[in-house]
Order: structure tokens, then C-alpha cells, then sequence
């Protein structure tokens, strides 16, 4: 049941009333009277609009929703300023950064910090993730034909992420297999200012926040997040909105990937004059995070109602979901799960003669139910509709049982770990590691490479200085 749609491209999830007015204008021109949102941080116009008719509006880019070959760039700049982030990643710092990435990304890319939950880190097959080195990144990568998703050998400069992603596009040709392939090929292409990777990846488990109403930044300042449940999103209305926002000089506007949008930066003198124009238009602000926490495939009616009659046994059994997600899909489309918890429907078998036959469900959830592990687990398989509400309340009970432990056993294991020490060396001048678990592959040096083995022509990854300016430090692991 799925309707034939466009997207606009919106680079980031981010655009300025301006721009979001131009958008409405220009697709109300065409008879539409709704735009919705989609997982991307784009917008999905309502019905089959031919590119040729928005030739006229010059600065809108806009794709098929099935082409390949176009993607949006996702970010977490919706989350700067108002949720949990690593401290040298500004709103400002993440405008920069996108305005590296040309219009026509041929890959899906993903510009995220890791400390906050709203936007999931691992979904593009372009994954760069904030380190805790200013201005560097971690990169993971899972290109199309890829089933698991690896970790590229170096962090990457702020500066250098678009030169790196258009390089990968440029090698794909080569279908490369393996992610020292990639690197050798990307080395190769062009100069870049990469450093060494002196540990892994953490990424701590956050309950998923709650995005909606009118919330205080700081001591002068609000922020409205608004969702409507049929992710259809009056034009009249968001155009009215674009004028507000302009009126209190709010420059941005930012898509969520929950079909949602989240408004920052308004004046708190102005607080009541936001919670009136939303009263007079009957915009619900308060909807229970039973309703906000899920993820569906757009302009789906038979996902929609399922959601509404499981949202409606979790109310009526007063079920709490606080900090999980749930995500529905089907067996005809690859999905790369970013939920908790997922929903998938089966195919339904060949009928022989008047048989009928009905729906059936598998249930999987993430490990620890943090879908940033990547790993899904299989509940059950083949079950009816109505086994869904006491099997997905089972879960949720399974989850806050288990909520918590997974940090007190990093604690123990932490805590086992007290009396280990690990030997690494420093550069004096920037403090750069190098670490002979993880050698330094920029200058081809390999893993468990001891330190007293590298060449005396051997530098700093990141200042140039001499190996003899490293000093011997002892870590405590």
C-alpha cells in the first residue's frame, strides 16, 4: 500500500524558514496542500510529481523516492545545544562541515555525534562519528554490497570528510572488498590530514529522548518540536510558522529521522506567542512517547494502523516505553534497522484454491535494545497480530529488567581492569598516542608494531615531530 513519492533533498535535516516556505510555495503551486518527512531528514511530496514540473523552482532538488543514486546527507545537528553532545561539535561547527557536501551524494552519508540517541550513527554506508580530538572523526563504512559495517583505519580531519566520501564514490567502481582496500585506494587519491586511531569507538547507552513541546535552552531561549502522527504536515500551517520564525530572527529549522521537526532559538519573550499560534491552530504538543518513539515506512496504512492498535494495548494496559523504539517493516524491503525493537512482516504464502490466509509477524530486538550495537536478536517468528501487544509488552518488561546492568558490568569489567597497564607513547608537542595495539596505518605502520621497532625517520601522525620527541606513558586500562 505503499504511494509513489518525491523527495527534496535537505542537506543535514537543516534549512531556513526561508527556505522551508520556498519548499511549501513551491510544492502548493503544484495542488499539494501536505508535505511529509522522511528516516533521511528529507521532505516527501504526497503524490507523483514529475521533476520536469519543478524545473521552474531552480533551487529545490528533487529525486524519485526509489532512485538510486541520490542520497541525502543525515546529521545530528537537530540534537546541538538542546541534547546531551561532545563539547567542541557546535550547531555552527556542523553548518560548516555540510556545506563541504555537494547536492548529489551518490551514497548515503551520516554526520553524527555519538553522545546523543535521536539520530542513529550507523545507517548510512558513510558513517562519520565525532571523536573525542577535536575536529576528528571516526569513519565507518558499509557500501551497498557490504553485510557488516567496518571501521576505517584512521580518524578523519574535519576538513577532509567530503574530499574522503568523494573518493570512496570514485572507487567504487573497483568494487573494493575489504576496508584496507579502501584506504590503500583512498591514500592513493588524494592528501589528507589524518591522524591515528589511539582507542576504539565508545558508545554509551542513552534512553531515547523525548522531542516534543516547548522546552528551555539555557537561561533565554526555547525549543518546539512538533509531530503529527500521520506525518502529514499542513502546508498553511508550516508557512505561517516559516513568517513566526522569521519575526523572531530564528535561523534554522531542523528535520528529525521521526518524521518530526524541531524548531531552536525562541526567545523566551516570545514563549507565549509560540503557545498561541499553536493553541488557535490545535497543534497538539503533549503526545504520549508511546506515540513518538516509532519509526515506520512512509505513506504505509497497513503499518500505520498496526501501530495505532499496539500504541492502543500499550495504553490501555498502561505499558511503559520510555527509552525503547520500535521500528515496523516488510520482507520486500532491505531494511538496516535503527530501532530497538522491529516489527517485520512476513510474506504472506501462495494461496492454493480459496485458502485464506492471514499476516504473521517476527519480533527481533537489539542487543541490550540499543539498536547502535548492531546486533538483532530473534525473539519470535510466525506470529499472528494478535499475539503482538503481550509479546512486545514482554519485551519491554525484559528491557527494564535488564536496564542498568549493562553498565554496572562495564563497571566490573572496568574495575577487573584496574590493575592492567598498558604502555603507549606521547608526543610531547600535541599529545598524539601512538599505540602499538593499533600501529599507525597512515604511515603504513601495522598493528603490534612495538614502538622501539619503528624507524628512526619515523613523525608525528598529526605535528610531524620526530619519533625521539614521544615519551613513554603507562595508561591504566
Amino acid at each position: 500500500m505503499n504511494k509513489l513519492l518525491n523527495r527534496v533533498i535537505v542537506k543535514g535535516g537543516v534549512l531556513s524558514p526561508g527556505e522551508l516556505k520556498y519548499i511549501c510555495d513551491s510544492v502548493e503551486s503544484l495542488g499539494c496542500k501536505t508535505i511529509s518527512f522522511g528516516s533521511r531528514q528529507d521532505i516527501l511530496l504526497p503524490k507523483k510529481v514529475k521533476p520536469e514540473d519543478l524545473n521552474q523552482f531552480d533551487k529545490l532538488k528533487v529525486v524519485d523516492f526509489n532512485e538510486v543514486g541520490v542520497e541525502n546527507v543525515v546529521s545530528s545537528y537537530v540534537c546541538a545545544d538542546i541534547f546531551p553532545s561532545t563539547s567542541w561539535l557546535t550547531g555552527d561547527r556542523y553548518l560548516y562541515l555540510l556545506e563541504q557536501f555537494g547536492a548529489k551524494s551518490k551514497l548515503k552519508i551520516n554526520l553524527t555525534d555519538p553522545k546523543q540517541r535521536l539520530v542513529p550513527l550507523f545507517t548510512g554506508h558513510i558513517n562519520f562519528i565525532a571523536s573525542e580530538h577535536e575536529d576528528y572523526w571516526y569513519l565507518y563504512i558499509r557500501l551497498p554490497e557490504w553485510k557488516t559495517t567496518k571501521m576505517y583505519p584512521a580518524l578523519i580531519y574535519s576538513w577532509d570528510l567530503d574530499k574522503i566520501e568523494t573518493a570512496i564514490e570514485n572507487i567504487l567502481q573497483e568494487e573494493p572488498e575489504t576496508i584496507e582496500t579502501i584506504f590503500e585506494l583512498v591514500s592513493d587519491a588524494v592528501d589528507t590530514n589524518n591522524r591515528t586511531v589511539d582507542k576504539p569507538l565508545e558508545v554509551s547507552f542513552y534512553p531515547f529522548p523525548y522531542f516534543e513541546g516547548m522546552n528551555k535552552i539555557g537561561i533565554d531561549k526555547y525549543w518546539l518540536g512538533l509531530y503529527w502522527r500521520n506525518n502529514k504536515y499542513d502546508i498553511s500551517f508550516l508557512k505561517d510558522m516559516c513568517e513566526l520564525c522569521s519575526e523572531n530572527k530564528i535561523g534554522k529549522i531542523s528535520i528529525t529521522p521521526w518524521k518530526s521537526f524541531i524548531v531552536k532559538g525562541i526567545p523566551r519573550e516570545s514563549k507565549l506567542v509560540w503557545e498561541k499560534f499553536l493553541g488557535k491552530r490545535g497543534i497538539n504538543v503533549r503526545h504520549s512517547m508511546l506515540e513518538l518513539n516509532w519509526h515506520l515506512p512512509v505513506a504505509n496504512k497497513d503499518a500505520l494502523n498496526l501501530k495505532k492498535y499496539l500504541v492502543t494495548n500499550f495504553d490501555q494496559n498502561d505499558i511503559s516505553t520510555y527509552g525503547l523504539t520500535f521500528g515496523i517493516t516488510d520482507y520486500s524491503k532491505s531494511s538496516y534497522y535503527f530501532t530497538s525493537i522491529v516489527v517485520e512482516k512476513n510474506k504472506q504464502p501462495e494461496l492454493i484454491g480459496n485458502f485464506q490466509t492471514r499476516d504473521t509477524y517476527n519480533l527481533l530486538y537489539a542487543k541490550n535494545f540499543d539498536p547502535n550495537t548492531r546486533e538483532y536478536i530473534t525473539h519470535v517468528q510466525d506470529v499472528d497480530k494478535v499475539e503482538l501487544p503481550g509479546l512486545l509488552m514482554e519485551l519491554s518488561q525484559l528491557y527494564f529488567d535488564q536496564l542498568g546492568s549493562e553498565k554496572e558490568e562495564v563497571v566490573v569489567q572496568k574495575n577487573k581492569k584496574e590493575t592492567l597497564e598498558e604502555e603507549v607513547y606521547q608526543c610531547q608537542d600535541c599529545l598524539t598516542i601512538y599505540n602499538e595495539t593499533y600501529g599507525d596505518i597512515t604511515q603504513n605502520i601495522s598493528k603490534n608494531t612495538l614502538f622501539k621497532d619503528l624507524p628512526e625517520t619515523y613523525i608525528c601522525s598529526l605535528c610531524e615531530a620526530p619519533k625521539s620527541n614521544f615519551k613513554k606513558r603507562v595508561l591504566v586500562k
